[in-house]
């Protein structure tokens, strides 16, 4: 009923409304991140990996850390299902899991930060050390009324960054710091803010106009890249990712750069950096002994697909088979037949079913999915299926793999819930439907 009623509110009204929760949020429970390190990633893609990736390292490192990512939530190593369908959780329940932080002996909190998070101000009652840029790419559009206004939303909190007072923790006052990605063509704009320090990070071996004379920069190298990973060096350092996506060493490389602006010296970060494990729903492989690959990730726009079928392109599969669907909820529907077509142009055979239908009508999301997959020249029932329940696409997908192939499942990750009408959340995991397909078939060995 709240949620109906909002849709009635002026915006500058319901803005005013936002910011007045997140200061009772902030009063309610009494300032959690003025006694922690806390460190903000947004962007497009990656977030929720080098958030992870971010925690993974300092954890190494021998530091207490908690987050809040699309992934999951940690609490100083205790892991919590993030069921609420949301990147950033609402201004109380935010400020709620950063005081258990505190409380659970953290010095660092690490809160993945969405642009429609920061619409509805949840991130004006964190006061952020550092803001870490991953990239940006057209995506919720339609949500902010433009690119722009989607690029500014982000900004926003860059400069939210250094309006806040510099803390001291542990003894040591905590500089204001800008992590960005220098090769994607936006991060100009985010390292334009005020900040202490500004890091760049780069696979690039040519020093951008962006870098140039300003910060420090973290250049990595990938010297031999086989399925399981890549040897790399970093600024003359080198290590190993065991990290078979190239998107997903990417993401290491941000983190690799934010933790060393931290303090950590770069040789005991990569030191560190060789235990990275790979994100739960993010490039997950799933074994039960099948001669192929199958493989879930949290991809559901365009740039996510087109990194991610050059993942699995690079790993050598022989044909790919694609199980995709698209978010209801008037969700950017734009990009429905964009995901369509893209997925049809990379795939021996698509599939495409339901993901997160909302109140929309499940069977309109997938139509408009499939024209594009048509376009693309896909031909029902040959090359295009679309089969509504998403285990029984998943069924059909794995029963259509032979050995060398791949399957990839994308849109959901790890997600433990699936959205539909009346606000209800039916239970629901990609890894336990592939499981479940796999076992149909007779594979069941971990």
């Amino acid at each position: 009923m709240l949620h109906e009623l909002k849709k009635h509110i002026p915006e500058p009204l319901l803005s005013v409304y936002h910011l007045v929760l997140a200061k009772l949020a902030v009063a309610a429970y009494r300032s959690p991140s003025d006694e922690m390190i806390v460190i903000g990633v947004t962007g497009t893609n990656g977030k929720s990996s080098t958030v992870n990736f971010i925690a993974q390292l300092l954890t190494e490192l021998g530091e207490k850390v908690g987050y809040t990512s699309t992934a999951g939530f940690n609490i100083a190593g205790e892991e919590i299902v993030n069921k609420m369908k949301m990147t950033m959780p609402g201004r109380f329940a935010l400020q709620a899991l950063l005081r258990r932080m505190v409380k659970s002996g953290c010095t660092y909190a690490i809160v993945e930060t969405s642009s429609q998070g920061i619409l509805q101000n949840r991130h004006l009652g964190i006061n952020y050390d550092a803001a870490v840029f991953t990239n940006l790419t057209p995506e919720h559009i339609e949500a902010h009324g433009g690119f722009e206004n989607y690029k500014k939303a982000k900004g926003r909190l860059f400069a939210h960054l250094s309006a806040r007072r510099r803390k001291t923790i542990n003894g040591r006052q905590i500089p204001k710091t800008i992590i960005v990605n220098a090769d994607d063509e936006h991060g100009e704009y985010f390292a334009s803010f005020t900040a202490d320090k500004h890091i760049y990070f780069t696979w690039s071996d040519e020093v951008t106009r962006l870098v140039s004379g300003r910060g420090e920069v973290i250049r990595g190298l990938e010297l031999d890249v086989d399925e399981a990973g890549a040897n790399i060096v970093v600024n003359d350092v080198p290590a190993r990712l065991n990290l078979p996506a190239q998107f997903q060493r990417l993401n290491a490389l941000a983190a690799v750069g934010t933790v060393t602006s931290l303090g950590h010296s770069l040789t005991d970060v990569l030191a560190a950096a060789e235990t990275l494990r790979g994100v739960a729903g993010r490039y997950e492989k799933i074994e039960a002994g099948q001669p192929f690959s199958v493989i879930v990730d949290y991809a559901y726009e365009p740039y996510a697909l087109k990194a991610l079928f050059a993942a699995v392109k690079q790993a050598g599969a022989e044909r790919v088979i694609g199980v995709h669907g698209s978010a209801g909820g008037g969700r950017d529907v734009a990009r429905r037949p964009l995901i369509g077509k893209l997925a049809a142009e990379e795939e021996a055979i698509t599939i495409v079913t339901n993901e997160d239908p909302y109140d929309e009508e499940p069977l309109e999301i997938m139509k408009a999915v499939a024209a594009g997959a048509r376009k693309a020249g896909k031909v029902e029932e040959k090359t295009l299926f679309v089969i509504e329940d998403r285990q029984s696409a998943i069924d059909k997908a794995i029963e259509l793999a032979k050995p060398g192939d791949a399957v990839v499942i994308t849109g959901k990750g790890s997600e433990p819930v699936m959205a539909v009408a009346g606000g209800n959340k039916i239970p629901w995991s990609d890894k336990e439907a592939a499981l479940k397909a796999l076992g149909k078939i007779g594979y069941n060995s971990p």
